[in-house]
């Protein structure tokens, strides 16, 4: 059989292809919280390949009450022992955990702004640390909607990380999703996910789905990390990380690893295991709103266009996956 000409094969994920050039990737966070740890089995990969890795994540915590100091506006640089805030502190739980396996125990937080300084912040570390790729991660598989859908997750940060990495001067972009399904909680349409998907892959910005398994490094040290984490935080758990360790884990159905999730039933299944890879430009382009939160300032802001967005569009009705 003759291989076709210039095209990759199935013996390295197209997202590898796109950032082989790549020497120093920034994984970050898209919608705050826990996304951070979406990039990591993806980050610990790029490591062992030679590249030199940063992190940053949108943050929910109130940084400026923190120990963390600023270093541009709405920019922190938090490290392992950052003071100041002991509820809730993904940034810091990710700083302690890679401190101690030997790796720079450095994430940098982005306040929870709108996108013309999310976007500034993105801009300073990409000059501070001479990035040359970013890879967008989001915990579960919102930052796919484009705006019309029967749901739209927490679009809020996701949407103003999509736009504000859009706009930085960086030729490599990738988006990568971990975790399809847990979104359903938010009223994700995980039908209209896979036809986005589709779409995508129409228009060449498709990289392609491989999973995370935990008989892989980089899958061992996913779980090591969240169960640090999940201790790290015993009054607020991430559901999202939760549910995807426990996948990768190999737990199935309405699995409970917190109290938060009393009242509802969970799904948990190996497809949240799954990473979808997409070129970050790709994705932007195919949102139908994301040109208009191109001068917010607040996340307000934000929640203020997408609101009146909504408003103005029918959704395309809910579709069940037969299978």
């Amino acid at each position: 059989m003759k291989r076709v000409p210039n095209l990759p094969t199935l013996g390295e994920p197209l997202v590898f292809g796109r950032l082989a050039d790549a020497r120093v990737v920034l994984v970050a966070g898209a919608g705050g919280g826990f996304d951070v740890y979406a990039g990591l089995p993806l980050a610990l990969a790029l490591v062992a390949r030679g590249k030199a890795v940063h992190f940053a994540n949108l943050s929910f915590t109130y940084l400026g009450g923190t120990t963390a100091p600023v270093v541009a506006p709405h920019l922190y640089r938090v490290e392992p022992d950052a003071e100041g805030e002991d509820a809730y502190f993904p940034e810091r739980a990710l700083a302690r955990w890679l401190a101690g396996r030997g790796l720079p125990g450095v994430v940098w937080g982005i306040e929870k702004v709108g996108v013309r300084p999310v976007r500034a912040a993105y801009r300073h570390l990409v000059a501070a640390l001479g990035v040359d790729a970013i890879v967008l991660c989001d915990g579960g598989t919102d930052i796919l909607m484009r705006g019309d859908e029967a749901g739209l997750g927490t679009p809020h940060e996701d949407m103003t990380s999509l736009a504000a990495v859009a706009g930085t001067d960086v030729a490599t972009r990738v988006v990568m999703c971990l975790g399809f399904g847990v979104d359903t909680f938010h009223g994700v349409c995980h039908a209209q996910f896979l036809e986005n998907v589709a779409a995508l892959e129409r228009d060449g910005a498709y990289l392609g789905a491989f999973s995370v398994p935990r008989g892989t490094a980089e899958g061992a040290a996913f779980l090591e990390a969240v169960a640090a984490a999940q201790a790290m935080h015993p009054r607020r758990p991430s559901i999202v990380a939760g549910s995807i360790g426990a996948a990768i884990a190999g737990e199935f159905g309405d699995v409970r690893f917190t109290e938060r999730t009393a009242g509802s039933e969970l799904f948990v299944n190996p497809l949240m295991g799954l990473y979808f890879a997409f070129d970050l430009m790709g994705v932007a382009k195919r949102s139908l709103y994301l040109d208009r939160l191109e001068g917010t300032q607040t996340v307000w802001a934000v929640g203020h266009v997408i609101d009146r967005f909504r408003s103005e569009v029918v959704p395309r009705p809910w579709k069940e996956i037969p299978h």
